[in-house]
């Protein structure tokens, strides 16, 4: 209701606040970013009792390759657009449609006890790869820059 929210927001102070929408969701992705080019999709239960259980009661059937493929891109998108090499993303779908939920996470849980053996190997082994790139380039630390994500790809 609008005064919960602009109590909320009055509240705030200087802190950035995001207003979202409550999605009614048919599934669910954390998807881990690293180097702003590697992407691990995992269903996810947000609304399991623990950290482990939102990675075990999840539908294990396999993601459609279409809706693979979209939140990768998505995956990527946001973390090069925040300038962040290491991030986890959380899509609710609804209707076929994946919403970025949570997006801005670049210190991100990956315990072996939340995100179980195989996705944590992932995780150590793929930013192992990248920080070892990271130590042995000679490329300068590019500066952060908003500038031709804000406008809409004319590939689009």
């Amino acid at each position: 209701n609008p005064e919960e929210v602009f109590a909320a927001y009055d509240g705030s102070g200087t802190d950035c606040m995001m207003l979202q929408e409550g999605i009614e969701f048919e599934d669910y992705f954390r998807c881990y970013g690293v180097g702003q080019r590697d992407v691990l999709v995992m269903r996810y239960n947000p609304g399991a009792a623990n950290s482990q259980a939102r990675y075990e009661e999840v539908d294990r059937s396999p993601i459609p390759p279409k809706m693979l493929k979209r939140v990768e891109k998505d995956v990527l998108a946001l973390c090069r657009a925040l300038g962040y090499d290491l991030n986890t993303v959380e899509f609710a779908v609804r209707d076929g449609i994946p919403y970025a939920i949570d997006f801005m996470n670049p210190a991100p849980d990956a315990d072996y006890h939340s995100v179980g053996l195989d996705s944590y190997k992932w995780v150590v082994e793929t930013v192992g790869k990248f920080l070892v790139e990271k130590a042995r380039s000679t490329a300068g630390v590019r500066q952060f820059s908003a500038n031709g994500y804000l406008e809409p790809s004319e590939a689009e």
